[in-house]
């Protein structure tokens, strides 16, 4: 299948053909995804709208071997996990696919990479193998080609001066973070920021109690003296990312859509400004699954935009992007 074609949609009726393709392509190919549709008594003939398409829960991802067809992977992301829970694996057989979504998508948002300095505050992301934000995030350090561009482990004070310098060279800067390593920072530094964005990419990852979204941004727009503090929202499961440029409502590409089910009956869909769990469509994610059932708990708006509100009570807390409430 031609996944050029999905990054050029440009309307809702673009999306819906695409999805439906993609629906199609992956019942035949990801066998899988086509047992459950199977088990749900779901036939590809009767799928006419989205909101027929079943989503696929995303505990599968750590059990099963998610592929759309059967081939062999050029890398694995994996998630963090935590302890006594299996980590997912998400196995992705085209990187420039990969490649292609997450810079298509970040520079429909923020302009071309090329044009920044990007500092990189992730040190627990570093300290593991498989981590797909670092494998975005290092190829945005490249693509940038500035020579102060880097990741940080735990190098506070050498990230301040380098964020003071180009301040005073009036660099555009990104500094993207997890929540947790923003904080040890600013608890340390208070700076007046005027040339950066502040990026978090959510995530306590066990080393700080969990926070909502809006005690966090006040606590970090404070320490590094910005207005608004923005946000990605992807996860290992995911080749899309949405970006939020403030109060934590994200908005997605034209080829990645949210959708919101009822938190008692799954296989029903709520309408905008209603919460619910999470449902992904990620064009994308052809090679895979595109539908995609996540536990997290948020609701959409009618103009395209999603709020994250927290997971569901029983879920695990990953290291995908979101803020617990």
């Amino acid at each position: 299948m031609n996944y050029q074609e999905i990054f050029e949609i440009r309307t809702e009726a673009d999306f819906h053909s695409k999805a439906l393709q993609v629906f199609q392509y992956q019942y035949i190919h990801n066998t899988v995804y086509r047992e459950y549709c199977n088990h749900l008594a779901v036939r590809p003939e009767n799928v006419q709208e989205l909101w027929n398409i079943p989503f696929l829960p995303i505990q599968f991802f750590k059990s099963r071997k998610i592929l759309s067809p059967e081939q062999t992977p050029e890398i694995t992301f994996t998630s963090s996990g935590t302890t006594g829970n299996a980590a997912s694996r998400h196995f992705v057989t085209d990187l420039k696919l990969y490649e292609l979504s997450y810079l298509k998508a970040f520079e429909q948002f923020y302009g071309p990479i090329k044009d920044y300095c990007v500092l990189a505050l992730l040190p627990s992301y570093l300290e593991r193998n498989g981590s797909s934000l670092v494998y975005m995030v290092n190829d945005f350090i490249k693509k940038s080609n500035h020579p102060k561009s880097g990741f940080f482990l735990n190098e506070l004070e050498t990230l301040k001066k380098h964020l003071l310098e180009l301040q005073r060279s009036n660099t555009k800067t990104l500094l993207i973070g997890v929540s947790f390593a923003l904080l040890d920072f600013v608890e340390t530094h208070q700076l007046r920021l005027k040339n950066t964005i502040v990026m978090e990419t959510g995530g306590m990852k066990g080393r700080r109690k969990e926070m909502i979204r809006k005690e966090l941004h006040k606590v970090l727009k404070k320490g590094f003296g910005v207005n608004k503090i923005h946000s990605e929202y992807g996860m290992t499961e995911l080749l899309s990312q949405a970006y939020s440029k403030g109060e934590g409502i994200f908005i997605c590409p034209p080829w990645m859509k949210i959708m919101v089910r009822d938190t008692e009956d799954p296989f029903t869909n709520h309408q905008n400004g209603r919460s619910g769990g999470i449902n992904v469509i990620d064009l994308a994610n052809i090679n895979s699954c595109a539908f995609i059932a996540t536990q997290d708990l948020g609701k959409t708006y009618s103009n395209g935009s999603f709020e994250i509100l927290g997971r569901f009570d029983h879920s695990d807390i990953r290291g995908c992007n979101l803020m617990v409430l």
